[in-house]
């Protein structure tokens, strides 16, 4: 006799010493009341072939109860212990191990409707035989066969439970493992994301501070005055600094140690020195300390204007104002030169373009903006403007 699959080993030695069970019983009723038919005076032969008839069946489908064919393989084990009543009324017990098989076999109802003509039989077949009827020949099918069905369904629930149990251990076991599965995923991907993202910072990093340094050095160069050397040599060493420190991933060197107020002042100066274009700047006495964030933006995208005011612009002063207005940090960067119209495609040079877009990139991470107000010959006004609270929420949800 099969059964539902059961993974547990426990449970599985359990189902094995009840089928075992099951088929010992049913060995020895088959003996037994073979016997007993014998002393009773049936023909040795008939009641052997009845025996050994009953077990052959029993024995055929014993392995496939769980198959399509077991309700019917069931009933033709009962036309067959029916037949074996003809022969002899000690037969009768044989619907002990019958019953069990129902109530494993069929479900609930079909079990019980099996159970009737079964039970039915084993009142009527000792009158048949003239057997005397006492309250036992009544009382004993009934309350034995039913006490049997009752324990065969009950067993059968428990082992659909237990089936059901590892069934839906299985599949928690799955869905863990296809957790899990998942959980690296997205630590991969928010790996790659995170490696693109440093990417694009060092990018800009890298466009704002050595490529503009070097430009400026290129420009020096281009112009043959040895005077020029120290402020070349100045700019080289500059960019090595700043090239340490992006390799290092540290915070900009411009700000180690001083505020951005001081920071831009040295940038200015060294603008001033360069180019004898005057420079300003106009930081509001009201201005509280910047988160780390925010003072590095608006560095980068003081330097990127910096250095386009070198490059292109050909001002005589540029100023730079630092003030908060309402909740928003503001960083202006004004200059007198050329000017360009900002939407035109033809800007001033390609890296002119690139800057704009890497300062409006860096200053949308933490929902800020740039406006660029400029036409030709009126100059350029750059603002750029990130929210305090919404920058600091920004960092705290990176970290």
């Amino acid at each position: 006799m099969s059964a539902p699959a059961v993974t547990d080993p426990a449970r599985r030695r359990m189902l094995t010493s009840a089928r075992f069970a099951l088929h010992l019983i049913t060995v020895l009723l088959a003996v037994v009341t073979a016997l007993r038919a014998i002393t009773v005076g049936v023909p040795l032969l008939p009641a052997m072939l009845s025996a050994g008839a009953f077990l052959a069946c029993y024995g055929a489908g014993a392995r496939f109860t769980r198959g399509r064919f077991a309700g019917w393989w069931l009933c033709g084990l009962g036309i067959l212990w029916l037949g074996m009543l003809v022969v002899s009324a000690e037969f009768v017990w044989l619907a002990f191990p019958l019953l069990l098989l129902a109530g494993h076999v069929l479900r609930a109802w079909p079990s019980v409707v099996f159970a009737l003509p079964v039970l039915t039989a084993a009142i009527i077949a000792p009158i048949l035989h003239q057997v005397t009827i006492s309250f036992a020949h009544i009382a004993g099918p009934l309350l034995g066969g039913g006490f049997a069905l009752a324990i065969s369904l009950g067993y059968d629930a428990l082992v659909r439970d237990a089936v059901e149990r590892d069934r839906l251990i299985a599949s928690l076991v799955r869905t863990q493992e296809e957790m899990s599965s998942l959980q690296e995923e997205l630590a991969r991907t928010q790996r790659e994301a995170g490696a693109t993202h440093e990417r694009t910072r060092l990018a800009r990093d890298l466009h704002d501070t050595i490529a503009q340094e070097l430009s400026s050095m290129v420009l020096l160069a281009r112009s043959g005055d040895s005077e020029r050397m120290p402020q070349i040599e100045s700019l080289a060493q500059h960019s090595l600094i700043d090239l340490r420190r992006i390799v290092a991933a540290l915070a900009p060197a411009e700000l180690e140690g001083s505020a951005l107020a001081a920071a831009l002042t040295r940038m200015l100066d060294a603008l001033h020195a360069d180019t004898d274009v005057d420079t300003a700047l106009r930081a509001d006495q009201e201005l509280p300390t910047l988160p780390t964030p925010i003072e590095v933006v608006f560095l980068r995208v003081a330097q990127s204007a910096l250095a386009n005011v070198r490059q292109h612009a050909q001002a005589h002063a540029v100023e730079i104002r630092l003030e908060m207005v309402g909740a928003d940090a503001r960083l202006t960067v004004t200059d007198d030169g050329v000017g360009f119209r900002p939407d035109d495609s033809a800007m001033p040079s390609p890296s002119t373009s690139y800057g704009l877009s890497a300062m409006r990139s860096r200053l949308g991470e933490y929902g800020g903006e740039l406006t660029v107000r400029s036409a030709p010959g009126e100059g350029t006004v750059l603002v750029a403007q990130v929210p305090v609270r919404a920058a600091a929420s920004v960092e705290e949800g990176r970290a």
